[in-house]
Order: C-alpha cells, then sequence, then structure tokens
C-alpha cells in the first residue's frame, strides 16, 4: 500500500521530535559532562601546578642533598685518608715502641744479669771481708798488774805538761777458718803428718759403714806483728755534740765560763778552740788533774742559752811501729776434708782419731783433734809449738 508524504512525514514526526528530544539531551549531558571536565581540567591543573612546584622543590632539595652528599663523601675520603694516615702513624709508632721495649727487655736483662753478678761479687767481698776481719782483728787482755808508786822522778814534776806515753806490742796469733765437713789433726811427731800428706784418700771404718776422706796440707793467712806507740795529752780535751746555737767567739766565751768553774769539776782555761762545722771544741787548762777529772766524767753541762750536757773526752795521738807479717808452716797438723756426716759430731770424732792413731794407717800419737760438722764453721787459733 502506497502512501503519500504528507502521510509519511506525519508518520515520521514523532520520530524526529523524540530524536530532537534525546538529542536535546545528549546535548545537555554532553554540556554537563564538558562542564565537569572543565571542573576536573582545572582541578588537575592546579594539581598539575602543585606537582611542579613539588618537583621543583624535589629538585632542588635533590641538588642540595647532591650537593651535600658530595661534600660529605669530600669529607669522608678525607677522614678515610686521615685515618691511613693515622692508622700508619700508629703503626709506625706501635713498631717503634715495640722496638723501645724489646730494647728495654734486653736492657733490663743485662741489668738484672750484672746486679745477679754485683750481688756475687758483693757476697764473694762480704766474705773475703769477714776473713779478713778475722785475720786482722786483734784480740788483747792486758792483764791487771799491781803498781806501787815510791816517788816521782824531778825532771816529770817540773815538766807536768809532757804527755803520757804509752808503747804495746801486738802479736796476731795465725789463724784459719774451719769449715763444715773438715777436721784438723795435730799429730806428736811431724813424720807422722807427712806420711798422711802422701796419701790421696784415708778410707775410715764407721761401725758398717766407710768414710773417705782427703788429707790436705794446710796453707796458713800471713799473720803480723807491730808495736803501737800512744800519747795522751795532760792539759787537754776534747767537747763534743755541741750545738751550733752561737757565733763562734761568743761561743768560745761561753765554753771558758763554764769550763772555768770549780764546782762543776772544771778549772782554770788557757785556751779555747771551737769549729762551729763540726761541733767540736778543744779546752786547754793550765793544770794536768783537771783534765783526768773531766775526762773520767764523759759528761759535762755547759751555760749556753740553757744548760747543755756536751761529751768530753781525752785527745791522744798514736802511731804504728815496727809492723811485720810472717807466715808459719804447720808440719805436725793437717786438714781432713770432704767429711759426710753419716753420724754425729762427737762420734765421728771418736771415729777419726781412731783410725788416725792406728801406725798400720800410716798413723801416730795424736796431740788434738777438732771436727766441724756441715753447716758449722770454726776459727782455729795456732800456737808456736803447733807451727
Amino acid at each position: 500500500m502506497h502512501l503519500s508524504n504528507q502521510d509519511t512525514q506525519r508518520n515520521q514526526l514523532p520520530q524526529v521530535m523524540a530524536d530532537m528530544h534525546n538529542n536535546q539531551l545528549l546535548n545537555d549531558k554532553v554540556e554537563r559532562d564538558l562542564e565537569e571536565a572543565k571542573k576536573e581540567l582545572d582541578i588537575w591543573k592546579t594539581k598539575v601546578e602543585k606537582a611542579d612546584d613539588a618537583k621543583s622543590r624535589l629538585i632542588m632539595e635533590k641538588l642540595e642533598e647532591d650537593e651535600a652528599k658530595e661534600k660529605n663523601k669530600q669529607e669522608m675520603l678525607a677522614w678515610a685518608k686521615k685515618q691511613e694516615e693515622c692508622r700508619k702513624e700508629f703503626s709506625q709508632s706501635m713498631s717503634g715502641v715495640k722496638d723501645e721495649i724489646l730494647k728495654l727487655c734486653n736492657c733490663k736483662e743485662d741489668f738484672l744479669d750484672k746486679l745477679r753478678r754485683c750481688k756475687a761479687e758483693l757476697q764473694n767481698k762480704k766474705e773475703e771481708s769477714i776473713k779478713l776481719k778475722q785475720k786482722f782483728k786483734i784480740y788483747a787482755e792486758i792483764p791487771d798488774t799491781d803498781v806501787n808508786f815510791t816517788s816521782q822522778l824531778k825532771e816529770e814534776c817540773d815538766d807536768d805538761s809532757k804527755p803520757i806515753k804509752g808503747v804495746f806490742t801486738i802479736s796476731q796469733r795465725p789463724t784459719m777458718l774451719l769449715d763444715g765437713g773438715q777436721a784438723l789433726i795435730t799429730f806428736e811427731e811431724e813424720k807422722v803428718a807427712s806420711q798422711i800428706l802422701k796419701i790421696t784418700k784415708c778410707s775410715v771404718s764407721c761401725e758398717n759403714l766407710s768414710l773417705e776422706v782427703k788429707p790436705k796440707r794446710i796453707t796458713m793467712d800471713p799473720a803480723m806483728n807491730f808495736e803501737v806507740q800512744l800519747e795522751v795529752s795532760r792539759k787537754q780535751i776534747k767537747v763534743s755534740n755541741i750545738p751550733p746555737s752561737m757565733p763562734e767567739e761568743r761561743m768560745k766565751d761561753k765554753l771558758e765560763m763554764s769550763f772555768s768553774k770549780s764546782s762543776r769539776g772544771g778549772g782554770e782555761v788557757k785556751e779555747v778552740e771551737y769549729d762551729k762545722n763540726t761541733g767540736t771544741g778543744y779546752i786547754t787548762f793550765l793544770h794536768p788533774g783537771d783534765v783526768e777529772n773531766l775526762t773520767l766524767r764523759r759528761k759535762y753541762l755547759v751555760d749556753l742559752d740553757s744548760e747543755v750536757s756536751v761529751q768530753v773526752g781525752p785527745i791522744f795521738e798514736y802511731k804504728l811501729h815496727k809492723f811485720q807479717t810472717f807466715c808459719g808452716t804447720l808440719k805436725r797438723t793437717i786438714l781432713l776434708d770432704d767429711i759426710k756426716d753419716i753420724e754425729d759430731e762427737e762420734d765421728l770424732q771418736d771415729h777419726l782419731e781412731i783410725h788416725f792413731q792406728k801406725p798400720s794407717n800410716c798413723g801416730g800419737e795424736i796431740d788434738s783433734i777438732k771436727y766441724i760438722s756441715r753447716g758449722k764453721a770454726l776459727l782455729a787459733l795456732f800456737c808456736e809449738d803447733t807451727l
């Protein structure tokens, strides 16, 4: 069926109106979307601007951080270099310190060795000193003698200022230090000692044991004789322990006045000498009796700023004359050495005496015998009849 154009248009009009309405809605929606897009675009532009600002700021901060990082890196490299230099310097210093410690250890060892040698030398010197002291020690016993004074010589009465003189003759007896494990035997005959000395070792029977001893010839240390001449002043004394509390001239006056008082045992003073450095003085009296009284008292009160006790003593001079040394040879005495302590000291001495009395052992009559066990020592004195 064929429709006319008007009918066709009339039929299409609602559709067109609907399409126009849809287009209008669509355009409105597009406008709204466009408006929203513009707003969103503005928002994103703002965000982009902020992002650009943040980016610029971050770039600046990064540049600053990079600059700081480079600076820190340079400082770190400088410190690392300095640390390496310090390490090298420390290694060199440590090496030097180790070398110095090694040198000090070597010096310490050297000093310790030297100290040990010095101690050993000192000990030897002490032992030698003890031996020399024993060798040159003088024991003098002056016997009491009754003396009767009948009269005084005229010449002595005329000159009582002369000093008291004395002459003493000293004779040293030969000595020997007998160590532990040694014995001395003195025979009555010289030939017995000579026979024993020809034997290298002697076998001594001690109950169930046998003891070997070595006979030896005794080498005597030198002895001496000398004379001592002594002179003691009759008119002068020595004063000691004087405190240096005043000038020398004033001290002399004080000493003279103090020692002139007869109530204290003094007397008329002739001369006073005083040495402030040593605190000693020398008082010369007119009469000899005053010196004797004061020296016997040994102490005296002196008037200084206060009463002071000083020491008084005699003034004497001594001289050594006729010094002689001599060596003696022991012809009847021998030394038995290297003796072991297998028994008591007395029992072992008895066995030694019995053995060396027998003629079958080349022995003979014994005048004296002395044995010293180990750990002891004894100084033996010899008389002239044993030399």
